[in-house]
């Protein structure tokens, strides 16, 4: 490895790490790209790194931080097929592979290639306007469509490969990738979905009909959504990290993305393990 990417959260725990961890592999003739989270209103920033996508040829990507940070750190590498690692500086962290403490002992075996690589399905969202493309995102988790604090119940048709499947009346409407079944979907009692697992969740939020639940499509669908007539305060949600008002002359489209995210997983690392720590079932903590 010659070229190390390093994503790392606002956080001084985090940036300090990550100090260290970028000095131990300059001390091994590894150049390092630094990149970091960022909020609005940043000052002081001089490294020009806030809007600009990851560059071509790096062998890996260290991503200090949580969830969200994972997520940004996915966006930032967009297409290209560079391998993250998350180190969990933050809350819960289902997509870290290891802890803080651990930093260094899972640097040395990403160095010594005792790592497989998985890939993970993202979902391609597109946003129509009067036939004009306003909007293309892709997204590891969840896309989700949520109506503002004073709007009524959204109305929300959706269709299955062009086939009307219904109109949800509810609070918003969730749909997942499997890395995101374990995100908000969960959190709205959907399913927990493997990553392997080649699906589509879609999962209303809180629905005035109660028979209305939460489905599991493959993903070789396309999910198109539209609002009906004059629904208002309506926002589009991609992974948490971009928002976007949307009205009635909106079409939303969403497939499987032919870009996957390829994350670094360690082979004595089991998903259900990790799955039962996260969720404290069994009475295990995190």
């Amino acid at each position: 490895m010659k070229r190390i990417g390093l994503y790392v959260k606002q956080d001084e725990e985090a940036l300090r790490k990550a100090d260290a961890l970028e000095k131990w592999l300059q001390e091994k003739s590894i150049s390092v790209v630094r990149a970091r989270t960022y909020t609005p209103g940043d000052s002081g920033i001089n490294d020009n790194t806030a809007n600009q996508s990851a560059p071509e040829g790096l062998s890996c990507v260290f991503v200090l931080g949580g969830d969200g940070t994972f997520l940004s750190a996915s966006r930032w590498v967009g297409q290209h097929n560079t391998p993250l690692i998350g180190i969990k500086f933050g809350e819960v962290g289902f997509l870290a592979e290891t802890a803080g403490e651990n930093l260094f002992s899972a640097a040395r075996r990403v160095l010594e290639m005792d790592y497989v690589i998985e890939d993970r399905s993202r979902l391609l969202v597109k946003v129509i306007r009067e036939n004009k493309e306003i909007a293309r995102e892709t997204v590891l988790n969840d896309v989700v469509i949520n109506k503002g604090a004073l709007a009524r119940l959204a109305n929300i048709e959706t269709y299955i490969n062009d086939h009307y499947l219904t109109t949800y009346r509810s609070d918003g409407l969730i749909v997942a990738s499997p890395t995101g079944s374990t995100a908000y979907s969960l959190a709205a009692g959907g399913p927990i979905m493997h990553p392997e697992v080649q699906g589509i969740i879609i999962n209303p939020i809180c629905p005035f009909t109660l028979t209305n639940r939460c489905m599991i499509l493959p993903n070789t669908v396309r999910i198109k959504i539209k609002l009906v007539e004059k629904t208002t305060d309506i926002f589009i949600n991609f992974d948490g990290q971009n928002v976007l008002e949307i009205n009635d002359r909106d079409t939303i489209l969403i497939s499987k993305s032919p870009h996957p995210v390829k994350i670094v997983s360690f082979p004595d690392q089991n998903y259900f393990d990790i799955l039962k720590a996260k969720l404290r079932w069994s009475g295990v903590r995190i």
